[in-house]
């Protein structure tokens, strides 16, 4: 016991204790943290291919080390894309915001200016800057696994106040705008949720998992697929525009019918 004793009191019992509470945090952190989409594995090759490209299309906004570059009044031209992940620009690329044709609000939607391996090696270049969000596998991906009816759910919770409902999207301060859903691919809706590009917040897989960001996908898809059951959609953009269409025929009706009448009494 008198030896016990000696060992608790030496100088270095302290920094045990410290170090073995360490090691017991960092595994359990490891054991109980969300799962989360593996990244892609990307060769050396595809780095500096990525580099190539990123070099002829990218650097004039984002500077020649990805870091971000202002103009002379202190205006960004184009952020830093340190630690970003290969998801950032596997959406921006993929969906043709990037590289941007014109400055403006928000980045517009358009065709790709890159093939599906030119996306890769860029993705494969910023994800080597640092550690960020990776291209989500086919697991995620695959509505056949999501669940519709929680899907709807969360997304009437969190993405709704601008997408709208039905996912058609809506108007936002300052020219910008949330973009309609319909028609977008799996991949590029998972990759806006993880990496929240313009104006939209990021979901990463703290507040929503995978499997809920599965579910999202999969509650968008089946809108699409259902269709607008109760007939004319009128832009799935709710009352404001269903109460236009209803006075502008009501007083066209009302209008005729006036006129109607006073030619027949004339």
């Amino acid at each position: 016991m008198k030896a016990l004793a000696a060992r608790r009191h030496h100088p270095m019992a302290l920094l045990v204790i410290l170090l073995l509470a360490l090691v017991a945090t960092g595994g359990l952190y490891a054991a109980f943290q969300p799962r989360t989409a593996q990244a892609e594995a990307y060769t050396q090759e595809d780095v500096d291919a990525g580099k190539s490209l990123f070099l002829a299309n990218c650097a004039t906004c984002h500077g020649t080390n990805a870091e971000g570059l202002t103009d002379s009044d202190g205006n960004t031209l184009g952020p830093s894309l340190i630690g970003v992940g290969a998801a950032a620009v596997d959406f921006q690329v993929g969906t043709g915001r990037m590289p941007m044709e014109n400055s403006g609000a928000q980045a517009m939607r358009k065709p790709a200016q890159m093939d599906d391996e030119q996306t890769r090696q860029l993705a494969a270049y910023v994800a080597s800057l640092g550690p960020g969000p990776s291209v989500p596998e086919d697991e995620y991906l695959d509505t056949d696994q999501g669940d519709a009816t929680k899907g709807g759910e969360i997304f009437r919770i969190n993405c709704a106040m601008c997408h709208n409902a039905a996912g058609a999207g809506g108007a936002l301060t300052r020219g910008k705008f949330a973009p309609t859903l319909e028609g977008v691919e799996a991949k590029h809706i998972y990759e806006a949720m993880e990496t929240g590009p313009q104006n939209m917040p990021v979901f990463n897989d703290t507040n929503l998992s995978a499997e809920d960001k599965r579910d999202v996908v999969t509650y968008l898809h089946s809108l699409e697929e259902t269709g607008s059951p109760g007939g004319l959609s009128l832009g799935s953009l709710g009352p404001v525009t269903e109460g236009l269409y209803a006075w502008t025929i009501i007083l066209a009706l009302l209008l005729g019918t006036a006129t109607w009448l006073g030619a027949k009494a004339k």
